[in-house]
This record gives C-alpha cells, sequence and structure tokens, in this order.
C-alpha cells in the first residue's frame, strides 16, 4: 500500500552517472551530444581525478538519454534522487538536513541543482532508502519535485 502512496507523488528523479576522460572538452562534448537532441542538463555534479571523471547529471528527458547512452556505447549508471524545493536555502537546508538526521536516514551524496522557472533553490539527495525517506520529508511538509516536475 506504501507503494501505491508513492506512485501518486511522482517517479522519481532519475540521475545517470557517465565516466568521463579527464579531457578538455569532454563534459561539453556529453552536454552538447544531449541538447542535439533538445535534453537539458538541469543537475551536475562533477568527481574529478587524475584519470577520469565521473559526472552525475539530472536530465530534462531521462528516457531518451537512455537510450542515446545505449546507442553510443557510453558506459553510464542510474539511481533515484530525492529532490527537494527549498523556499530559503539556507534555513530550508538545515530543516531538510535536521529531519533526515532526526528520522535516522543516511545521505550517500548530495548536490544542488540549477534554478527551477520558479526560481527555487533545488537540493537533489540520493539516500539509503528512497521511500521511507520520501514519507518522512512530506509528513514533515517538504515540498519534493518528482522527474515530471523538472522535465521542460
Amino acid at each position: 500500500m506504501e507503494s501505491d502512496t508513492l506512485i501518486s507523488h511522482g517517479s522519481p528523479v532519475r540521475q545517470f552517472s557517465v565516466m568521463l576522460p579527464n579531457r578538455v572538452g569532454a563534459l561539453a562534448s556529453l552536454v552538447k551530444l544531449l541538447r542535439a537532441s533538445a535534453i537539458e542538463v538541469i543537475g551536475l555534479s562533477v568527481q574529478d581525478s587524475r584519470d577520469a571523471t565521473v559526472a552525475r547529471l539530472v536530465v530534462s528527458d531521462p528516457e531518451t538519454t537512455e537510450q542515446i547512452f545505449m546507442e553510443k556505447g557510453i558506459p553510464h549508471t542510474e539511481c533515484e534522487l530525492i529532490v527537494v524545493a527549498l523556499r530559503e536555502s539556507g534555513p530550508g537546508l538545515l530543516q531538510c538536513l535536521d529531519t533526515l538526521m532526526i528520522a535516522e536516514t543516511n545521505i550517500d551524496f548530495a548536490y544542488a541543482l540549477l534554478p527551477c522557472p520558479e526560481n527555487h533553490s533545488m537540493l537533489a539527495m540520493h539516500v539509503e532508502d528512497y521511500e521511507f525517506a520520501v514519507a518522512i520529508l512530506h509528513q514533515s511538509g517538504f515540498k519534493l519535485l518528482y522527474q515530471d516536475d523538472l522535465s521542460r
């Protein structure tokens, strides 16, 4: 029954992780490839090392992105993110983090997304238990965004 409740909220935001060579222009080439199919990158986190870079991307059209990656042979992984719209970035961020801490839910990683048309600050988080964290944040009054909210 709990999953029925989640389905009514919307599809989780999908993140793609792509390993890129640590070369000038590698990230720009990936973004150009996506933009050629009218896909916008709306969230980005880059973890760089000497040999390779892991780019985490949230995009406006995950289905087409996955198809492009498959067709082009671009290795990638996917995961679900919780995206919280914060009215006030400072206080809202602390309230969100405190809510998850009190619920004893670990955040694996987090990063800000590019501003949405409503100009809310948006925090993307990968958590250990997606469904539990969604329920806790909803009960605490946070506005969560789903893939349909981010697809433009």
